[in-house]
Formats: C-alpha cells, structure tokens, sequence
C-alpha cells in the first residue's frame, strides 16, 4: 500500500511538474509566484485536471450535430452566457508546493542553461557529515545490521549459545552496533550579486515590476549553483545609494540619471568587501537608457573596462523599454563590448521578454 501511495505521489508530481514546465512563461510574466514564496517553497496555483466521465441517459436528439439549424446559429450556446451573478460553480485552482531546487532545475531545462564554472578559489569552508563511525549507541534508524550481525554472533559462539543445526542469531542491547559520523570541512563556493537600477522619472512602475520578476527567476538560479549568496541593491537617478530590497523596487525620484554614479559604488562595495579571489561576483545593471550625456556614458565604459570587468565573473545589463527612454546606453554598451564574453546585454521589451533576456545573461554558463 505504502509503495502505491509513493508510486501516485511521484506520478502527480511528476504531471505537476511537466505542467508548469509548459507554462513556464506564463507564470514569469503573471509574477504571481513571488507573492507565494516562502523560504524555500513556492506555492504556485494551477487549473485542477478535470477527467472525462460518460453521463447515461436520454439524449432526445439534443446537443451539436442534431437536428435542423441555420447559417449563423451559434454552437453549444446556453441561457447562461454571460457576465455577472450566478449559480453554477466556478473554475477552482489548486495550490501546488514546490521546492526553489525544483524550479531552478525546471528554468535550467526549459532555456538550456549550463551549470556555472566558478572562478573563486578561496572559498568559505562549510561542513558535511560523513558516516565513517561504528558505535554501541545511536538511533535505530542508523543501527548497522552486519556489525550488530557479526557482534552477537561472536558473542554466541563465545558463549557456546550457537547451534549449527538451528543457527537462530538473537541480538541483545550489547549487541547493537550503530552508523557514527564525522564532520569534515567542505569548501562552498559563495556568490555576491549587485543589483542596481535607475529610479529616476522615466522608470514606472510598470519597468519596476519587469525588474523584480526577472531578479527573482535570476535569484532562483544563482541559488542553486551556489551555496552562499551575498545581494545587495544600489539605485540611483543623478547619484547613487545603497537601499534595502523593498526600497530597491519601489523608490522613484525625479531627478536626471547619471549611470556612472551606480557604477562607482558598486566598485567601492567590491573593494571593500568582496576581494575576487574569495567570491564570484554578478552586477546586474537595469535602465531604459537614457543617460547624462555622452561625457559620463564614456566614463562608465571605462570604469567597466578598468575595474569591475577584470574583478567579475558577469556584468548583465537589462534594457526596459520605457516611453521616456532614448535606449541609448545598450547601443554604447554593445559598440565597446560586443565581443567580450564577460559583458551581456538584453532588450526587455515587455514581460514576454524576461525569459529570453535570462537566457542572454545565464547562458553562458559564467
């Protein structure tokens, strides 16, 4: 009973996983899921599966195919089309718990991502059991039926209590034998990513939210390649702060935008604390393109050539098309870096854009 309960356990599982592989793009673009986050669990709904069932009885010669109708007639209409009240019952959801794991490895199979090769190699030191020890005490969950075998045997015949001609073996509490462990040092490697957008008055609410979605799908992936992971979110309009998550996605000023401001600050929290050769650092820059002038935008390029580009494993920029933004900013970006592998650039027109601008950033596999 309990293997055919596992086995139906694993088949829905299995049907609730192919079905949000399938729609995977829907549920980006909804951004529904981040609402139902919680620390490792995603509660995501979805249409209950209704099966189709025979219904007996007279027929009348009613229904589609049956009976004489004219040009125009529409089909299967019924008195209860509509909006408004009613008394049939409605489409239900049901809310189904996956695992962050889970849809990091359902967003890796659907845009072909490669596993990130790290390029730290100071790495901070984790632990991990391993189960190297025999001891008399412990859980019966961990007890080591040879060793508590092979004890009570030895005991027996020691004893003379062994019979060859009914060799029935009866463990008795100085017999038991039971699994230990040891922890042993582990190095993890750890992960720092910079989040950091232009807030000023051409960036809506509408470009906000495209920001966050995508950085949640981001989080989701960079979360299951590294064990340790480090964000910190800068904004800026004509200059450049640090904030907290919720600020990050909500704040808008009015002022101009000054794109090197970011850049700067994002140098300073590098040098500060994360040196190269201990993290893997991932600055993502979203902006509609619009910049101070072509005097700073040379400034940023030159500050990624000299110091953020030879310190990071990725530098992203996200482009959000905005009714106010010229896009100006990536058309620079992409004349100075095109070529080089660190630098990934992508237009994110609308959500229906998000998925495809992850797979520019992540696909390299960096």
């Amino acid at each position: 009973m309990y293997n055919r309960i596992e086995s139906d356990r694993s088949r829905f599982h299995q049907i609730v996983r192919g079905k949000i592989k399938k729609d995977l793009k829907k549920y980006v673009k909804s951004g529904e899921m981040i609402g139902r986050k919680g620390k490792n669990l995603v509660s995501i709904p979805i249409p209950q599966i209704e099966l189709p069932s025979f219904r007996y009885g007279d027929n009348l010669r009613q229904g589609v195919g049956q009976g004489d109708g004219e040009r125009g007639t529409p089909i299967a209409a019924g008195p209860d089309e509509g909006f408004g009240a009613g008394e049939a019952p409605g489409r239900h959801l049901l809310e189904v718990e996956v695992t962050l794991e889970e849809l990091a490895q359902i967003l890796g199979e659907t845009l072909a991502l490669p596993n990130i090769q790290p390029r730290g190699k100071k790495n901070l030191q984790g632990e991990r059991d391993r189960y190297n020890r025999i001891r008399r005490v412990g859980p019966s969950s961990l007890r080591h039926f040879k060793r508590t075998y092979r004890s009570t045997l030895k005991r027996m015949i020691a004893s003379g209590a062994y019979d060859p001609g009914n060799p029935v073996v009866v463990p008795v509490h100085e017999d038991m034998r039971y699994r230990g462990w040891t922890r042993t040092p582990r190095p993890e490697n750890n992960a720092v990513v910079l989040y950091m957008m232009d807030v000023s008055g051409s960036m809506g609410s509408e470009q906000k939210e495209i920001v966050r979605i995508e950085a949640f799908w981001i989080d989701v992936w960079l979360k299951h390649q590294y064990k340790s992971i480090q964000t910190r979110y800068i904004v800026h309009d004509a200059a450049a702060k640090e904030v907290d998550e919720y600020t990050f996605y909500h704040l808008r000023e009015s002022g101009g935008t000054k794109i090197s401001s970011a850049y700067e600050l994002a140098k300073k929290m590098i040098e500060e604390h994360y040196p190269p050769s201990e993290w893997n650092i991932y600055p993502f820059h979203f902006s509609d393109g619009d910049n101070w002038g072509g005097d700073d935008t040379r400034r940023c390029l030159d500050l990624l050539t000299e110091d953020l580009l030879p310190k990071v494993n990725l530098f992203c920029y996200g482009q959000v098309r905005s009714a106010y933004g010229s896009g100006q900013f990536k058309n620079d970006l992409d004349g100075r870096f095109g070529d080089d592998e660190r630098v990934r650039s992508s237009d994110i027109q609308d959500r229906d854009g998000i998925l495809e601008s992850i797979r520019e950033f992540l696909g390299t596999g960096r």
